[in-house]
């Protein structure tokens, strides 16, 4: 069970399925068998070529053994610290090899993966720190401008001029294409009790993208009112941000009026351009007090004028996990994304599906 938990605060996606046939494996091959424990392991709890890799340096480094099987790559395989693997719940209790490899690895590649609701207050500064290598892009959009260009349609004024600067002698034709430009990206952050626990991580990445993505960003919460927070964030510093994000935001962790939240953002900001053309992305769990029709016409709403609307799910990312709460059910159908955003990992991804949006 230790050396599970384990490879699950490495990365791997061990389900409770997934463990409950790797100890039955174990059990038949015998836990004394090595091999057959090391083999039973890579069967059970792998879905991956990563996975096996990761199986193969924590069952090393946890049992005290060299792997048995095919080794991994080392210029490419992740490891994990002692710390990793003590959280499982204690240490190895095989017997000690003097030959055995002994692996280790950055507690970064750990916390990447981890759930942000599970982490300790250590861990959760140890994280914060991460949050700077984010690099957030802005989408791009085809410009109404003309720009020069070494190639595409003749740019006839510049070409004219060029001759007649050179007294009517011929020149090198002038060429123009249209440009492009950043892309307007709006962030609505549910900050209700369900999502308390992702608050302070969503806030941060959204501080990224104010400060770093060098787009026209906007930044909402939605709790039981709206609340525009664009102004805190854009201290250089993401803990004074933060510091002046509790300063506005006056209901956190309160209920949660997503679809009273959309309609006053349409009608104050929408129909005025803020959402016209622009890359919405929503960080909510999709629990909603109110009906969730209203929700499903809101975001029909919020879609007509958007150029693409995602949806960030914390719960999207965990094991097991159906959209059959009502207030998802009647927003994905206007969804053109809807990703995870439980952990670094797949704070990454959302940068990466804004800035391809």
């Amino acid at each position: 069970m230790g050396f599970a938990r384990a490879l699950r605060a490495a990365g791997v996606a061990v389900t409770a399925d997934r463990e409950r046939s790797y100890l039955q494996a174990a059990a038949e091959v015998g836990a004394g068998d090595a091999a057959g424990v090391y083999w039973a392991g890579r069967a059970t709890l792998c879905g991956s070529p990563d996975d096996l890799r990761r199986h193969d340096q924590v069952f090393a480094a946890w049992f005290g053994l060299a792997s048995t099987g095919p080794r991994p790559r080392r210029e490419s395989a992740p490891t994990v610290t002692q710390a990793a693997l003590d959280s499982g719940g204690g240490t190895g209790s095989g017997p000690l090899d003097e030959d055995a490899l002994a692996v280790r690895a950055s507690d970064a590649d750990v916390l990447r993966h981890r759930d942000v609701a599970a982490l300790s207050n250590a861990e959760r500064a140890r994280l914060a720190r991460l949050f700077g290598a984010l690099q957030p892009r802005a989408p791009r959009r085809r410009a109404h401008r003309a720009t020069p260009a070494r190639r595409g349609s003749v740019d006839a004024r510049r070409t004219l001029r060029e001759q007649l600067r050179r007294m009517g002698e011929p020149g090198a034709i002038a060429y123009r294409r249209r440009g492009s430009r950043a892309r307007r990206i709006v962030l609505l952050i549910d900050v209700s009790g369900s999502m308390s626990a992702y608050a302070d991580a969503l806030l941060r990445l959204a501080h990224r993208f104010v400060v770093g993505s060098g787009a026209h960003v906007e930044v909402f919460t939605m709790g039981t009112r709206l609340t525009h927070i664009t102004r805190a964030l854009q201290h250089r510093d993401p803990e004074q941000a933060l510091i002046a994000c509790g300063d506005a935001v006056p209901d956190w962790s309160g209920g949660t009026r997503l679809a009273q939240n959309l309609d006053a953002f349409l009608r104050r900001w929408g129909r005025r351009g803020l959402a016209r053309g622009a890359v919405v992305v929503v960080f909510s769990d999709g629990w909603e007090r109110g009906d969730p029709a209203d929700l499903g016409e809101q975001m029909r709403r919020l879609r007509a004028v958007a150029h693409r609307v995602v949806w960030v799910n914390p719960h999207r990312g965990k094991a097991g996990y159906e959209p059959v709460q009502g207030g998802i059910v009647a927003a994905l159908p206007h969804c053109d994304e809807f990703v995870a955003g439980h952990s670094l990992a797949a704070f990454e991804q959302v940068v990466r599906v804004v800035a391809d949006a």
